[in-house]
């Protein structure tokens, strides 16, 4: 049957099939920033196996002028490069949509759908026939792709050139194949298939002063402007480019420029266990000090943690989310550590949790953990995961205040001690659970104290009366409310009209459920938003609550861990919460949250208050 082909200007999803290893990462991403070139947003989200070579991989490219940042839900351009997927990939693409493909080897007809438009090119027989290295011709048949992807959605080709210039910069060997491979693609497509997709790139001005950057490298430049200055981790997906990032930031910024010397200490730990124990060393000797981990590591770090806790210990730990658990999904994204965060150790415990939205929350919450830690005297958490780390994202450029102080806590010097204020390390004297520390070595004979893990009373002092051990406990859960004076506040998304329905959010669900809004709005569905940035919650997440009929809790993982955590923690009535959970690994889709929402509206049998309008 013939569809009518699907026509678009700078508003489509290319996605790319490729086997792992097979060198096609550089040629998608040049895909990618060649739009950003144009001036053209683009959010590209690469999905790739746990192993080293050989298994599937898909780089996803949402293309939007109007800078939709989350996975829109569906495929325009299928670029299929791997046998092993086909179906898979071929299943995906819109009806009207675009099937392009390395026809050296033709296919049957029935492995086509009819709905769509297939675009074939002989990508091996032109790279075989250029190039006689084996690696040659599977890595230049990648840029010859590329050429020919330009050749038929108007993307510039000086803007790729431009790129690849400066990837290979320096390396002349390399630039001049790189763009004589581009050249063959574009020459073909020019010649043999123009106008064969209707999927068009436009030069724009939509991107502005947005820098396009990693999560992970955004986290690590916060830890470096944050004050951080020792690092101590063990490799884990997703988490372990934070720590590489941190490492490389430390080299340019934190090395004394007259001597030479590195003024930052980094340890590779033998495991998780070994690296949290560095941190809380570090925090307890007075350095600012982090680890970067994922679920399996927070797992690992239970024990220390729950030190830190009831030591009063500074630390600071980022989670970078992946599926679990065990090892679960190492290369997918979830939410999926909220409460085994919140609750960290065995006994009773609370963390202070910080949930950043994209690459520049990840810098500016990354530094405010390093003074929340500090101020508190506890182990912080930076609840990222592996959408926003590992892919690149465009967000605000990054600022810091080169006034800005850091904010070091209820430290007591010798000064105030040969004043004779009161010291005694566990003892609440302002009334808002933060006792008083001393760094090691303060004064000779005044502010020493014994760090435990044990009981103690207000003095430090071992004790296992019960009265000692309640007065400890209630302080700290006086000092985790306290911090609700500190952390960032909830952000509202109010709705153009009124509204009989909320949805709370957090995290990297932030770009897919503003796309989701204006979705909804537009089938006459209108909701109040609410992000949350952290935990513990601010009061006006409850007051929220009290205002809607009902509320969606958006979140990534199968228990609904967020919604699990208001009922808990902000006193919410479970009733007055509806879940959308999405937990396939895969990052959340506008698709996906609007459809949910509408099914659940309808079944509600709510009538319009408006003509054409639901809620």
């Amino acid at each position: 049957m013939s569809v009518k082909r699907i026509e678009a200007v700078n508003d489509f999803v290319v996605k790319f099939a490729n086997v792992n290893g097979s060198g096609s990462a550089s040629a998608n991403e040049l895909f990618a920033r060649s739009f950003l070139r144009m001036g053209i947003p683009v959010s590209p989200r690469n999905i790739f196996p746990s192993n080293i070579q050989g298994l599937p991989t898909w780089y996803e490219v949402r293309v939007t002028e109007k800078g939709w940042l989350g996975r829109r839900g569906g495929c325009d351009l299928m670029v299929a490069m791997n046998p092993q997927t086909w179906a898979q990939d071929v299943k995906e693409i819109e009806p009207g949509g675009y099937l392009f493909y390395d026809n050296t080897k033709p296919l049957p007809k029935s492995r086509f759908r009819d709905d769509i438009h297939v675009v074939g090119m002989p990508l091996t027989e032109i790279s075989n026939s250029t190039y006689t290295l084996p690696r040659e011709r599977q890595l230049f048949k990648n840029i010859i792709a590329l050429g020919a992807l330009a050749g038929m959605m108007d993307l510039e080709p000086e803007a790729i050139a431009e790129l690849i210039g400066e990837q290979y910069k320096g390396k002349e060997r390399l630039l001049k194949p790189n763009l004589n491979a581009l050249q063959l693609g574009l020459n073909y497509a020019r010649e043999h298939l123009k106008d064969a997709i209707g999927l068009k790139a436009k030069r724009a001005y939509a991107v502005g002063d947005q820098i396009f950057m990693e999560g992970n490298a955004a986290a690590a430049l916060g830890c470096v402007y944050g004050g951080a200055t020792v690092c101590a981790w063990y490799p884990i997906t997703p988490s372990s480019s934070l720590a590489e990032a941190f490492s490389s930031y430390c080299a340019k910024l934190r090395v004394d420029k007259e001597t030479g010397r590195n003024k930052f200490a980094i340890v590779q730990a033998e495991d998780e266990l070994a690296s949290i124990g560095i941190v809380t060393g570090a925090g307890w000797n007075g350095a600012r000090a982090f680890t970067a981990t994922s679920g399996p590591g927070i797992s690992l770090m239970s024990e220390f943690i729950g030190l830190a806790y009831f030591a009063e210990i500074p630390a600071v730990i980022i989670d970078v989310q992946r599926g679990g658990p065990s090892t679960g999904m190492p290369t997918r994204t979830q939410q999926s550590d909220v409460l085994a965060c919140a609750y960290a150790s065995h006994g009773d415990t609370k963390h202070v949790l910080l949930f950043p939205e994209d690459p520049h929350e990840c810098f500016t919450m990354a530094a405010d953990c390093l003074d929340l830690a500090e101020r508190l005297q506890t182990p912080v958490f930076l609840m990222t995961d592996l959408d926003i780390g590992m892919n690149h994202r465009l967000c605000k450029p990054l600022k810091w205040d080169d006034a800005r102080q850091y904010d070091r806590g209820k430290v007591m010097t010798a000064e105030m001690l040969d004043a004779g204020k009161e010291f005694a390390r566990y003892k609440d004297l302002d009334g808002d659970g933060i006792p008083f520390r001393t760094y090691p070595g303060t004064h000779a004979t005044k502010g020493a104290y014994f760090t435990r893990g044990t009981s103690k009373n207000p003095s430090a002092i071992y004790s296992e009366a019960g009265p000692d051990y309640q007065y400890n406990m209630q302080r700290l859960l006086k000092k985790h409310d306290f911090a609700k004076t500190l952390v960032p506040r909830p952000v509202l998304t109010p709705s153009r009209e009124p509204a009989r329905f909320g949805a709370i959010y957090y995290g990297s669900t932030s770009p897919s459920m503003n796309e989701a809004l204006e979705a909804l709005a537009e089938k006459g569905i209108f909701v109040n938003a609410l992000r949350v940035r952290a935990f513990p919650f601010a009061d006006e997440i409850q007051d929220f609550v009290q205002s809607h009929s009902k509320v969606f809790v958006i979140e990534q993982n199968r228990d609904a861990q967020m919604k699990t955590l208001l009922v808990n923690e902000a006193g919410i009535n479970p009733a007055s919460l509806i879940s959308i959970l999405h937990y396939d690994g895969t990052p959340i889709t506008a698709r996906f949250i609007t459809k949910e929402i509408s099914e659940i509206v309808a079944a509600l049998n709510v009538r319009p208050i408006k003509k054409d309008k639901a809620a």
